[in-house]
């Protein structure tokens, strides 16, 4: 009897790996079918708004685009952990950071646009966050080199060093072509995906591209909960101007899915998932959401003046909804919503 319980034991959990199997590869599989459609999208997006860059160069742009997009993109279907398992040694970790620089390699080289320098600071940049990850493996999330991880990924991105040519020694010239700006943050998100759901694995971050009816509910409600307040602040502080004119209606989906994908759900990776997840390992849930919040406002004070406080004031503002929405089921999709949400609104129409 023993002997056929322990049967029965070894099946049940045979069948329980089974049907994980199967999830994973129906994950993977929709994956692929909206990559897909992404790149078909990004295509029709590019020729409607005349990409010169793809015009000239389709080839590179279109594989480059794909390149970059691919990590960000599969490792919200479960990617990481296959990924984790075929670089289980610390060589290879670090090897495989590297070639987080072979978009940039695919879009420059073809238009004459390489940089050498800016090469090989991604590839240095690549090593060096691989490397303060797997030195600290074994230690809490929130540590010292995580914090020396992220300020370097934020400040690069957050002061626009990755587009200024100057930084690179290279005045007058275009480091990215027409349209193409955006690369760099990708490339950067792609290194942090990398780095805490593969090298350094994180419990919490939220990082799941298939939304659910709660991710909905609570992201709505959260935007529906901070509209009210920041209209009438940002307009008597003369930050929001209301536009009358009604966009195009095939314009409010469009903004809003590209709002989501470039904009909102990378800012909340970075300041939900990782740095308000962080902190509240180390203090209170509600000091966490102050400090991300916080955080995140200070992180709007050049744009587009030296120092706007208005717009650190509503973004900071706007960072407590935000990670409201996140902290509810630590689901970053919800507070994607959210924020894709408002910032469509905003440009829409009270830029």
């Amino acid at each position: 009897m023993k002997s056929r319980d322990s049967d029965m034991g070894h099946t049940d959990s045979a069948l329980g790996n089974i049907s994980k199997k199967e999830a994973r590869s129906r994950r993977l599989i929709i994956a692929a079918m909206t990559y897909a459609a992404l790149l078909a999208a990004f295509g029709v997006i590019a020729r409607f708004f005349r990409l010169q860059h793809l015009d000239q160069f389709p080839v590179s742009t279109f594989v480059g685009f794909g390149l970059v997009i691919a990590p960000y993109w599969f490792f919200g279907f479960g990617a990481a952990a296959p990924l984790r398992r075929l670089l289980h040694t610390p060589i290879t970790q670090v090897i495989a950071s590297t070639l987080l620089v072979v978009p940039y390699l695919v879009i420059s080289i073809p238009g004459g646009s390489f940089n050498w320098r800016i090469a090989v600071a991604f590839v240095v940049i690549a090593i060096l966050s691989t490397a303060a990850l797997q030195r600290s493996v074994s230690s809490a999330a929130g540590n010292g080199w995580d914090f020396v991880v992220l300020a370097s990924v934020g400040i690069m991105v957050d002061l626009g060093l990755w587009n200024s040519s100057s930084f690179w020694g290279a005045p007058g010239s275009s480091i990215w072509p027409p349209g193409m700006g955006g690369f760099p943050k990708l490339m950067m998100v792609d290194l942090v995906l990398y780095g805490y759901l593969v090298v350094k694995p994180m419990d919490g971050i939220g990082y799941d591209l298939i939304p659910t009816s709660t991710d909905v509910k609570i992201g709505l409600r959260e935007a529906l909960f901070y509209t009210p307040i920041v209209v009438p602040v940002g307009l008597l502080l003369g930050f929001l101007h209301f536009h009358r004119t009604m966009p195009q209606a095939f314009m409010i989906p469009v903004s809003w899915i590209f709002t989501f994908i470039f904009v909102a759900l990378p800012e909340e990776l970075f300041f939900r998932g990782l740095i308000q997840n962080m902190f509240a390992r180390h203090m209170g849930r509600n000091a966490a959401l102050w400090t991300a919040s916080i955080t995140f406002g200070l992180s709007h004070f050049n744009k587009p003046s030296i120092f706007n406080w208005r717009y650190v004031l509503l973004a900071t503002i706007a960072g407590l909804f935000y990670g409201r929405a996140w902290r509810e089921q630590r689901r970053l999709f919800a507070s994607s919503i959210t924020h894709a949400t408002v910032d469509t609104i905003w440009s829409l129409w009270f830029r």
